[in-house]
């Protein structure tokens, strides 16, 4: 439960960017890790807690090495259950991350790529959690052998020559597109086709050919009139409120989309405020007015999850943040029974968040998408690269090379 970007996982709580766990809670960007709590950059790890970049070990707290009692008797004496001791436990590992080297970036068996949380990526920059991709930039999320793409979000599954498209499995020469899945061809400007070829500004079409605007064409017909059309969008082009001037080739202008700014993952990632939304261009949608009758306020919630009765379910409980961010806070949230039986199992504190403000929370550990020009912070070290990690950053970060001196 409360999971983000996180795959392969079972009984665990609250991760993020996290790959082939069992039992893990709070923790981040590791991988392979069993029965441990409070990671940050672990992989191969049991039985530990609150450690960053550790690789095969067990039994450490901290970052220092214990005999098994004397970490069953940690564990056994930490209560866990309690939200208060969690923020103290948070606290800790955010201090101890200050003390420890991060590599520059999270790339993995790539050659010649550049961005963060790349795996298996040649020839790929500017690109961010992105896996298996070649001669391509400007990724974010595109998965599954991606091959000469550009400016591509949510893409994948043998894609190739695709410019400007986001949400869409496989195709070769798409470009300015949304959700089209299944292997287009040769397809602009279109949402929703699936296997389609030789399309441009459609709409919910399958298995077509030669269509504009969702109107069937010959083969002939098709190409002597795209290139007219193709011309009028250069000589007459769209131009937004603001001025924006759209001529063939961008993607579609944001005012038209049937979504506001704020009903979309931009705001996750890039947060704005209605003012600053509505100062660019977008469309923003207000909060209804929420008139919950509050049963269990904040301040309130139980401390620990031991001494919580399930009479607890289903009440309503104010968020701590009472709409007060830009999270698309929902100002309260009830606890389900299911999901108060596994607090119970895993001996958790009870969230104090709405699920919008958790997600956020967590999304929000990741670095910005935007690299910057450092030198490794090893005395010494010549050596320079592209991070994610700003220059004002607290974080002492190092290159490849003496990163894997320096940890392992």
């Amino acid at each position: 439960m409360d999971m983000a970007f996180s795959e392969k996982a079972e009984l665990s709580y609250d991760l993020f960017e996290c790959t082939r766990i069992n039992k893990v809670f709070f923790s981040r960007y590791s991988s392979d890790c069993i029965d441990s709590y409070y990671l940050i950059d672990c992989r191969n790890c049991m039985n530990c807690f609150g450690c960053v970049g550790l690789v095969n070990k067990q039994y450490y707290i901290f970052n220092k090495p214990y005999t098994k009692k004397e970490y069953e008797e940690f564990i056994n004496s930490s209560n866990l259950g309690s939200f208060k001791t969690h923020q103290e436990f948070l606290k800790r590992l955010e201090t101890l991350k200050l003390k420890i080297p991060h590599r520059y970036t999270r790339i993995y068996k790539s050659v010649n790529s550049d961005g963060d949380d790349l795996f298996e990526a040649r020839n790929t920059h500017g690109s961010f959690s992105s896996r298996q991709t070649e001669n391509s930039k400007y990724l974010f999320f595109c998965r599954n052998n991606v091959k000469d793409c550009y400016d591509d979000s949510f893409q994948g599954f043998n894609s190739e020559l695709v410019y400007e498209v986001a949400h869409g499995f496989g195709g070769s020469n798409v470009a300015f597109g949304v959700r089209n899945y299944f292997s287009n061809q040769d397809a602009h400007y279109n949402e929703e086709c699936h296997h389609c070829k030789n399309i441009f500004g459609c709409e919910g079409l399958r298995k077509k050919q030669y269509c504009i605007l969702n109107r069937q064409y010959t083969k002939e017909e098709y190409e002597e009139l795209l290139p007219k059309i193709i011309k009028h969008m250069e000589e007459m082009p769209y131009v937004d409120q603001k001025g924006r001037i759209y001529k063939y080739g961008e993607f579609f202008p944001p005012e038209l989309s049937p979504f506001c700014y704020n009903e979309t993952i931009a705001q996750e990632y890039f947060p704005l405020t209605k003012d600053e939304a509505l100062k660019q261009g977008y469309s923003w949608k207000d909060g209804e007015a929420r008139n919950h009758k509050i049963d269990i306020e904040n301040k309130d919630i139980p401390d620990n999850i031991r001494y919580i009765a399930d009479d607890i379910v289903n009440k309503v409980i104010a968020c701590g943040h009472r709409g007060n961010c830009k999270e698309q806070c929902t100002e309260a949230f009830k606890i389900v029974l299911e999901e108060f039986k596994f607090y119970k199992r895993m001996n958790l504190p009870l969230p104090q968040l709405c699920p919008n403000c958790r997600h956020y929370s967590r999304i929000n550990l990741r670095n910005p998408l935007k690299l910057w020009h450092r030198k490794c912070m090893k005395p010494g070290c010549p050596n320079k690269f592209k991070t994610t990690y700003a220059p004002d950053r607290p974080e002492i970060v190092y290159c490849e090379k003496c990163y894997q001196a320096e940890m392992y």
